[in-house]
């Protein structure tokens, strides 16, 4: 095999996470590279990056939650109101009620958790389809939001601003840079050399298993770190007061923790399976009703903290907050590979699609493009990008959906028809 064909294979074909994410990362990189030289260098300036990753935080927030909603099957519409919702919820109690503005983000935690339970009733022991609960639910929150907050504006306090407008403190000796931001990308650039270690012994202890060549791997690190100092250095030599978002802080804690609960646990493989075949899964012992309350209860969870962070960077919560978010969310899912019938999908996936339309609407945004045309091409990117997949794919061509999503469908497959296996090999038993 030649290394053209090999590092094609490991990038694309491969099995760590990261080799199924490349193709579109790729297109997220042509995406930058096409507004870097189209805004005279403006899109990689560490002001734009910081205040794109703070203007965007919240819809990869939702995007967390909403790829678990989509992979088991659903669709959550509400996700918006909800937000806006919370967001009228918390201020006011804040601001009006002189709560404790960290009591006031667990109340908002709170409140988030009681409307999923709310809809996860509807839809797991109800059996109301999804769209129709939250369909029903972005119009009952949306009508509360402007009811509670009379269709005003109310003010958060200082205090509670800084998960959504924060930065990371300066500390230590003046270098130039932000040191904890220095810091933080020391530690992603030793978590990318831990990882690829790691998964290259774990292949070499697997019977039958070779890992990748040894130079792909070096390659591979070698990009990686290589972007992430780049990364690093913009967040870090911003203007003095800023540095990396606090607000992206939050999203990097969610996002390794919700990859370490769908990838590594049994309750993050029952999503997968019941979104992948929902009789097979209940054949194989899984709680259909206890998945799909889980997953409807954590949407409106991350977004009540979506819309919390919302509040807090506008230093205020107003009747239109959460307006069309649930579509921004939905898009992000679906250009990161999620499949429209479930069962497929990753969280990386789901943050990189979220950067393409952030990036996207910012490069637009930077270019003096009206909001009208903004929205006419986000729309036809959408289609266009998830057409040309569906395509490729149906010709037997490189699929970045494919790539994304081939290594989820043989394991989970697999791990479905074992499951099915050993439970009708069980069945005979109990009657015998």
């Amino acid at each position: 095999m030649s290394r053209m064909k090999e590092l094609q294979k490991n990038l694309f074909g491969g099995t760590t996470s990261n080799a199924r994410q490349f193709g579109m990362i790729f297109t997220l990189v042509a995406i930058i590279v096409f507004f870097q030289i189209q805004t005279g260098g403006l899109t990689l300036q560490s002001g734009n990056l910081i205040a794109l990753t703070q203007q965007y935080a919240y819809i990869s927030v939702l995007s967390i939650g909403m790829l678990m909603v989509i992979v088991a099957g659903h669709i959550d519409l509400s996700v918006g109101s909800v937000a806006a919702f919370v967001g009228i919820v918390v201020a006011k109690a804040v601001t009006e009620h002189d709560l404790p503005w960290p009591l006031g983000i667990l109340l908002g935690l709170v409140v988030g958790a009681l409307i999923g339970a709310w809809q996860g009733f509807w839809v797991a022991y109800v059996g109301i389809p999804a769209f129709i609960v939250t369909l029903a639910g972005m119009l009952l929150f949306r009508g509360g939001n402007q009811y509670i907050g009379n269709a005003d504006t109310v003010p958060v306090p200082e205090g509670f601003r800084d998960i959504g407008a924060g930065y990371l403190p300066e500390v230590g000796p003046s270098t130039g840079y932000n040191n904890l931001t220095l810091l933080l990308g020391l530690l992603a650039c030793a978590a990318v050399v831990w990882r690829e270690l790691r998964a290259r012994q774990v292949r070499t202890q697997m019977e039958g298993a070779e890992p990748a060549p040894l130079w792909i791997a070096v390659l591979r690190m070698v990009v990686m770190i290589a972007v992430i100092v780049f990364v690093t250095l913009r967040f870090a030599g911003g203007r003095v007061g800023t540095s990396f978002p606090i607000s992206g802080i939050i999203l990097a804690v969610l996002v390794l923790a919700y990859s370490f609960y769908t990838r590594n646990t049994a309750g993050g493989r029952h999503i997968y399976a019941v979104g992948g075949n929902a009789r097979a899964a209940e054949l194989s012992g899984v709680k259909l009703r206890r998945v799909n309350f889980f997953v409807m209860m954590n949407m409106s969870i991350l977004a009540a903290l979506a819309g919390m962070i919302f509040v807090a960077r506008s230093a205020a919560s107003g009747p239109q907050d959460g307006l069309s978010w649930e579509l921004d969310a939905i898009a992000a899912v679906f250009i990161g590979g999620a499949a429209v019938s479930g069962g497929l999908g990753t969280i990386g996936g789901s943050i990189v699609g979220g950067l393409v339309m952030a990036v996207l609407n910012n490069g637009l945004q930077l270019t003096g493009t009206g909001s009208d045309m903004v929205q006419i091409i986000k729309g036809l990117f959408l289609l266009g990008a998830v057409a040309l997949d569906v395509y490729n794919k149906k010709q037997g061509r490189f699929s970045i959906i494919g790539s994304l999503t081939r290594s989820n469908r043989s394991r989970h497959e697999a791990a479905a028809g074992e499951s099915v296996e050993a439970n009708v090999v069980k069945q005979p038993a109990a009657r015998s």
